[in-house]
């Protein structure tokens, strides 16, 4: 009897040990979620800034004729007014507003109503045709197969179930359908003494050139502390996006490693030259 007491006590201890250690976890979690939210609601006026940037500089065409050109591989045959797409975290709305340009029927995403509210400011007459939405990136709000393109950008570095996402935005594309995710290994450098110091080279750079420095200002060391408890921060990437989305037989993914020097500004290759931007592509088979 008294070993059986012991067990069952083993056992008891065990599993209130484990759910103690569950439940902190999600408040953890939890509270990174909340605390990452709140960072992007108080910073869309300033993110906004960047994507007028974009939108009066070389970024508006070089974007939207790259974007144009990948969807156009995709559906050779068909016109831009019957193809669907996704901006998932469109935040200011740079690329709603340059693919709505290109004809396109776009959904603007994002879970900040603040980001909204800035896109359809800069989307200007542009706003009457694209649908705004907010929810959340892990957990959205479509039937399945409802859109041909799903697109991110910067957006996957910041969430806090990054193998969720790819798998709701897989769902809501159609088969044959298109899914392009640009990404950087941002914040790595906190992670990694080489990075630190490329990180570091990159801000001399950017000083002695006498150009605006994009990592600061707007709370940056709060940005840096949730950065350090994201699950991407630490991992190689587009590797693990790569290796992700084949394990789940997303479909056929290539990678484009440092599309950035594509797409980048003068300014922007400057600032960003250690933390190349990548694309991942995906054509969804039988998911």
């Amino acid at each position: 009897m008294a070993i059986n007491s012991k067990i069952k006590y083993n056992k008891n201890c065990s599993e209130a040990i484990q759910f103690l250690n569950g439940f902190l976890f999600f408040k953890i979690m939890e509270k990174l979620v909340n605390d990452n939210k709140a960072y992007w609601i108080q910073r869309a006026k300033g993110y906004s800034e960047v994507n007028k940037e974009e939108l009066s500089g070389i970024q508006h065409c070089t974007w939207k004729e790259f974007l144009v050109s990948e969807i156009s591989k995709c559906f050779p045959d068909r016109e831009p007014s019957s193809i669907k797409v996704l901006d998932v975290g469109a935040g200011p709305g740079f690329i709603s507003i340059i693919l709505s340009e290109a004809g396109y029927q776009v959904t603007a995403f994002d879970f900040a109503d603040t980001m909204l509210a800035e896109a359809k400011a800069n989307a200007g007459e542009l706003s009457n045709q694209i649908n705004f939405v907010q929810g959340d990136a892990l957990n959205l709000p479509f039937e399945k197969d409802s859109f041909d393109v799903v697109f991110s950008r910067n957006l996957t570095w910041n969430l806090s179930d990054p193998a969720r996402a790819y798998v709701q935005w897989l769902s809501v594309l159609k088969t044959g359908g298109l899914m392009l995710v640009f990404d950087a290994n941002w914040y790595s450098y906190l992670v990694d003494e080489e990075k630190m110091q490329e990180y570091k080279t990159d801000r001399d750079n950017v000083k002695n050139s006498c150009l605006d420095d994009y990592n600061i200002g707007d709370n940056f060391e709060q940005m840096e502390r949730i950065a350090l408890s994201l699950p991407l921060t630490d991992k190689i990437r587009p590797k693990w996006d790569y290796e992700f989305l084949n394990s789940i037989e997303a479909g056929q993914v290539s990678v484009l490693e440092d599309v950035g020097s594509r797409l980048y500004s003068e300014k922007e290759r400057i600032n960003y030259n250690s933390t190349p931007l990548f694309m991942v592509r995906t054509v969804k088979g039988l998911f």
